[in-house]
């Protein structure tokens, strides 16, 4: 890395107090019912459901909206890390998409059952997922207000496993106050799906209530230098600049950003999946996959916040190769011991949740260390485009070894086929990995 390189942007405010460090955390605790209870055991679900018309028809429906997100996330991300970098308006940003998920998620409640809906409904969960990507870069950006090169790993798990543990605490406590229950608090019931639809203005306030610290307690920084107007164009030109700039000073964050979208697909693909492959596969009841996901969050979150603390003494890379290489051999053996019921299921599925959220933040951390001073917005925005860039490798091997799978045994469930493609991914993600220059804590990558 090139000695005249910008200083980094981590700890430039030096040690941050525990109530700036629980604050931030919250964020992720506040806003992880968006991912847990709308776009993936909920809202998502009820969509796809008989209620808004055929199985392939509201799949396709899903498909192009979701498409559609992906897209615009990958295009605008940068852009508004990049105007955040430049304004010092992180938080404010961070507050305003916030406050948008929110509200989007309380207007889930006009979505009622019927096909007249579902374009609306997976429009609105679409916009949803935009706010909640763009939202996610610019809170990553902050970690340089709480973190240190000597306790990122620390604070990344530790508000990494705050995510996983408030989307199952929220999804409990929607499950028991108004799903289950023939008639739920204040006199809910799924007459009409109001126990899904009022589930989801209490997904509203809990972002609302626990997004609240971050923003009374971190504050807007000011920025590194006079903000000019660019407008669109200039400001792809200047974000086309900035990758041209980080890839003569700062080359490792480039191969960085390219493994990691690898990897992070699947890691991504392991959960999207699951709890498919716990039912179709392995007998699993509706139930029994719900009682499963919430044990395999809660396990996630712990062994995240835990291995926080192993970021620091070793370094985030070695975390991440660790926890690929646990993957990797984990997935096999789901797929050659398939047919040995749902204990061995329990067994592996949660062993493997153990490895999952170290990898994820520990690359959170890993990249931070690495951004220079007043990018930190820009290039957590590019982490978030290159993540969608990749986003369909792990649905596509997935297809692909499932179709391979019944062709080779004949029969029409050969799902199980499904996690070596999974394997796959996170093994390109490893061998895209190990050449990346090692950053220790408190040292400079090799680039």
């Amino acid at each position: 890395m090139d000695a005249a390189a910008p200083a980094s942007a981590l700890g430039a405010a030096g040690p941050a107090t525990r109530k700036k460090i629980t604050a931030w955390a919250l964020w992720d605790w506040g806003t992880q019912p968006w991912a847990s209870v709308v776009t993936t055991f909920v809202f998502s679900v009820y969509l796809v459901s008989s209620h808004f018309g055929t199985a392939n028809h509201t799949a396709l429906v899903q498909s192009v909206c979701l498409t559609s997100a992906s897209v615009i996330i990958a295009l605008t991300a940068p852009l508004s890390g990049q105007g955040a970098d430049r304004s010092g308006h992180t938080m404010r940003t961070l507050r305003w998409l916030t406050w948008g998920l929110a509200i989007i998620t309380a207007s889930l409640v006009v979505v009622a059952p019927s096909p007249a809906w579902l374009w609306p409904g997976f429009l609105l969960v679409a916009a949803g997922t935009i706010l909640s990507e763009i939202a996610s870069a610019s809170y990553n950006a902050a970690i340089d207000q709480v973190a240190t090169p000597g306790n990122v790993g620390r604070i990344s798990g530790f508000g990494w496993g705050m995510g996983y543990l408030g989307g199952i605490v929220a999804l409990l406590a929607i499950y028991f106050a108004f799903i289950a229950p023939e008639v739920g608090l204040f006199g809910v019931s799924g007459t009409n799906s109001m126990d899904i639809r009022v589930s989801m203005l209490f997904c509203a306030v809990w972002i609302v209530v626990f997004t609240a610290p971050i923003f009374r307690t971190l504050r807007d920084q000011p920025p590194r230098e006079p903000v000019p107007r660019l407008g669109i164009v200039g400001s792809y030109r200047r974000l086309f600049a900035s990758i041209a700039g980080l890839w003569r000073t700062h080359r490792t964050i480039v191969w960085f950003l390219l493994a990691s979208a690898l990897f992070r697909d699947g890691l991504n693909g392991i959960f999207i999946y699951g709890g498919a492959m716990a039912q179709n596969t392995f007998g699993f009841s509706a139930s029994q996959v719900l009682i499963f996901g919430a044990a395999a969050n809660i396990v996630a979150g712990v062994a995240t916040i835990l291995m926080g603390r192993l970021d620091d003494r070793i370094g985030p890379k070695p975390v991440i190769v660790i926890s690929l290489v646990a993957l990797i051999v984990l997935a096999m053996a789901v797929f050659f011991l398939h047919d040995r019921g749902q204990a061995m299921f329990w067994v592996l599925g949660l062993i493997l949740c153990l490895f999952v959220g170290p990898a994820q933040a520990a690359s959170r951390s890993y990249l931070a260390r690495l951004i220079p001073a007043g990018m930190s917005g820009e290039v957590f925005g590019l982490y978030a485009t290159t993540g969608r860039v990749a986003s369909p490798l792990s649905p596509a091997l997935f297809g692909l070894f499932v179709t391979i799978g019944m062709a080779v045994t004949g029969t029409s469930n050969a799902q199980y086929f499904g996690i070596i493609g999974i394997a796959i991914v996170l093994l390109a993600g490893l061998i895209a990995l190990i050449p990346v220059g090692r950053h220790e804590a408190g040292r400079p990558a090799a680039g």
